[in-house]
């Protein structure tokens, strides 16, 4: 099972940076946005990182100019017609994502592996709105997906050996580092790192240190590269309320109650630096 041609659907932070990557490494990509201003924003960002990576010394102008001849972006899912894999990376809706793969299973080959980026939700329920449940697996990449390496490879009761395989060698051609794990709430990834944050969260809510000695007792004492109150604020507060809140729906598990300090921050806009002011103030 042979990777040639992508199809990944959504061209913001994710889909952006799994765009780029592919191209980076080799293949020809398609983008799909659901509104032109989108995708320009989109196409826009990946031109900018590559132009980032020039200046730099990372790459050469022709380099450059190679990996944007590999990206199309359109906003008609018809020309998925040719993918061998289609990654989605759109809004983290069940609903939405059912009919995104419920048509990219009307559209693409039989052959095509579809996948999708969800960072919890249950990729076996995205599955079976399709005729090729035993094709589709997640592939979780990591933000910001030029930077981490770590891809996590989800696969349902049903994904194939074969695709698990073909996922593994696909994220590994990208110059990734894969895991293998379950389809169960939070994969492995996150089900770790939201036990973490949720108790953080609660230390700092119940006044047991500032903020910044939080964050610095985990630097320096455990050899993290940013403290989980930075660490928040980057991921976006928003995010990972949304996460909390569908392990704890589909667990029950009182770990992953969201704080009602974490409620409250998002209640008020305070999303982290994409907003400007999160645990910290960053205007």
């Amino acid at each position: 099972m042979e990777i040639k041609k992508v199809g990944v659907v959504g061209c913001g932070l994710m889909g952006g940076g799994i765009t780029e990557v592919c191209a980076r490494a080799g293949y020809d990509v398609v983008t799909l946005e659901v509104k032109q201003e989108f995708l320009d924003k989109g196409i826009g960002s990946i031109r900018t990182s590559l132009e980032r990576g020039v200046k730099k010394g990372r790459l050469t102008e022709q380099e450059q100019d190679a990996i944007a001849a590999r990206i199309k972006g359109t906003l008609n899912m018809e020309d998925f017609r040719d993918r061998d894999i289609v990654i989605e990376a759109a809004i983290e809706n069940m609903a939405e994502k059912k009919k995104i793969f419920a048509n990219l299973d009307q559209i693409c080959p039989p052959n095509t592996i579809l996948a999708t980026n969800t960072s919890c939700l249950s990729i076996l329920d995205m599955a079976i709105v399709t005729k090729r449940p035993a094709q589709v697996m997640g592939l979780h990449f990591f933000s910001p997906v030029a930077v981490m390496q770590l891809v996590e490879i989800v696969r349902t009761l049903v994904t194939s050996n074969e695709v698990v395989k073909a996922g593994e060698a696909f994220c590994k051609s990208l110059g990734k580092q894969p895991v293998h794990c379950k389809d169960t709430p939070g994969f492995l990834a996150n089900r770790l790192g939201m036990a973490y944050l949720v108790y953080v969260f609660r230390c700092y809510e119940q006044g047991l240190a500032t903020r910044e000695d939080i964050d610095k007792a985990m630097r320096l004492g455990f050899n993290h590269p940013m403290g989980p109150l930075e660490l928040a604020d980057f991921i976006g507060l928003d995010t990972i309320y949304y996460i909390m809140v569908s392990m704890y729906d589909e667990l029950n598990d009182p770990l992953f109650a969201p704080p009602v300090i974490l409620k409250k921050m998002v209640t008020a806009g305070q999303l982290g630096r994409k907003t400007g002011k999160g645990f910290y103030d960053y205007k």
